[in-house]
């Protein structure tokens, strides 16, 4: 096979069952929802009610934020999430069942008790633009997060193959020293770059400091690079996480609760520049989300290779994280497959690491990575399907009440861990070893914006800085 440019689109905070779970009816060739799954919720008063999954009957527009609110994210609630409920509201020891999305749920400040919304599932033709491609293409439903924790440490596993022991995107840890797969690609001779909207997380890796010009670039250049020929190697997308109030913009990344209509619509928009340009038939497009988000998925996480290194907080990370949606988009993908790993282990994201390493000849970076299946095995060898010519995403431009609304909220985890970032990030042309090493000396300070909208204004200085423009 002549695969030549790889792009991955990585989404925010959903489970595989939450968004793919009835893409098709559920059985030996799919392992998705029958609509008979369930928590129990253990109530205050002692008594107990089965939650069953459930979708919204009639496509109400708010069924596109559902859950809201924002389910728990933090290491201990996954845990919970997975282990199940034990006294005094910490996981159940023991095997994971997968019983605990409720009473987690239920337990989170912001959510008045009420436990549907984390059973929630969209409908494929509620989500159009992913059922489409996952038919179209390949859908994986053995694809889990890196860990079952929150969105730095699984991003930071699908770039450097580990998390550096920490399992919480709070406190930061300033400096991220570990090797990335970005500095695997140039030291064999291959390009990268990373493309978003408003901050990349994959900004948080000091290894990449020295290295922002040409290689950071706002996403408005995807598609103009796409067209002309010029993706390189490995290409990183990342969304739109804060509501923009001066562009009358609102996030794109589907982190919950935010509208997954607009993510849909990059996912179009990916495709599309992808599919139109004249590397499409060296392509391969992964699109995949970093964690669950909260959000119920019934299928138990296996055990992982542990990445080896430092576990500053007690985990060791040898287990993997919930299942994740995956759909794997090239002409090297028989249309309506559903893509597994050869053997027991499920693909994680290192199996992009893995992958990159196979095309393009480097070595691993961790124990992790060693071990992840690639994706290569589920392409054929010739090119075999070239997809619709485009997909066609419902036009949803924000009213600016709409943007205000999501502006003036206050700053989600996620959203405070990055405007965090950005505070700490080097501005061009500094020296990047004097800077790393006042980040060593000095504990991180945490900016308290009061709001989303006041936190996306001070992310977008300093992410000029950061760029020199």
């Amino acid at each position: 096979m002549d695969i030549r440019h790889v792009v991955v689109l990585m989404l925010e905070n959903r489970s595989f069952d939450s968004m793919l779970g009835m893409l098709y009816q559920s059985g030996a060739g799919f392992d998705g929802l029958t609509g008979n799954e369930s928590n129990i919720w253990h109530k205050p008063d002692g008594s107990q009610q089965a939650i069953g999954v459930w979708t919204d009957p009639v496509a109400a527009p708010r069924a596109l934020y559902i859950p809201d609110p924002d389910p728990g994210e933090l290491f201990d609630d996954i845990r919970t999430q997975i282990n199940g409920l034990g006294a005094g509201g910490s996981p159940t020891p023991g095997p994971p069942a997968m019983s605990g999305f409720v009473d987690n749920y239920v337990r989170q400040p912001a959510t008045a008790a009420d436990p549907y919304p984390v059973m929630h599932y969209f409908r494929p033709e509620q989500v159009p633009v992913i059922s489409e491609l996952a038919r179209a293409f390949g859908v994986c439903d053995r694809w889990h997060a890196s860990a079952p924790c929150q969105t730095w440490p699984n991003r930071f596993f699908a770039h450097t193959g580990t998390a550096n022991g920490y399992v919480n995107n709070s406190p930061t840890h300033f400096p991220y020293l570990m090797e990335t797969v970005f500095n695997r690609l140039r030291q064999a001779g291959q390009s990268w770059r990373i493309y978003f909207h408003d901050i990349p997380q994959a900004a948080t890796l000091a290894r990449l400091w020295g290295e922002t010009v040409g290689h950071f670039r706002y996403f408005a250049d995807f598609a103009r690079d796409a067209a002309k020929g010029e993706l390189p190697a490995y290409s990183f997308i990342e969304p739109r996480y804060f509501a923009d109030r001066l562009r009358n913009e609102v996030a794109n990344d589907e982190h919950p609760p935010h509208n997954v209509a607009y993510g849909e619509a990059l996912i179009a928009a990916v495709y599309n520049a992808v599919r139109g340009g004249p590397g499409w038939r060296q392509s391969l497009l992964v699109i995949a989300f970093d964690e669950h988000g909260g959000c119920f998925d019934h299928v138990v996480p296996p055990l992982a290779a542990a990445p080896g290194g430092p576990t500053p907080d007690g985990f060791d990370f040898g287990r993997f994280g919930v299942r994740v949606p995956a759909v794997i988009v090239s002409p090297y993908i028989r249309a309506g497959s559903v893509v597994r790993p050869a053997g027991s282990t499920p693909f994680d994201h290192t199996s992009i690491i893995a992958t990159l390493g196979k095309l393009f000849g480097f070595a691993p970076l961790t124990a992790r990575d060693a071990g992840a299946p690639d994706l290569l095995a589920g392409l054929e060898p010739a090119p075999v399907n070239d997809g619709p010519g485009s997909i066609v995403a419902p036009a949803i431009a924000p009213a600016p009440e709409q943007v205000a609304r999501a502006a003036a909220k206050p700053p989600n985890d996620l959203q405070r861990s990055l405007s965090t970032a950005a505070l700490l990030l080097p501005t061009l042309g500094a020296d990047t070893g004097a800077h790393i090493a006042r980040l060593g000396a000095v504990p991180d300070t945490a900016p308290s914006h009061a709001s989303v909208g006041d936190a996306a204004e001070a992310v977008a200085a300093h992410m000029k800085a950061f760029l020199g423009r």
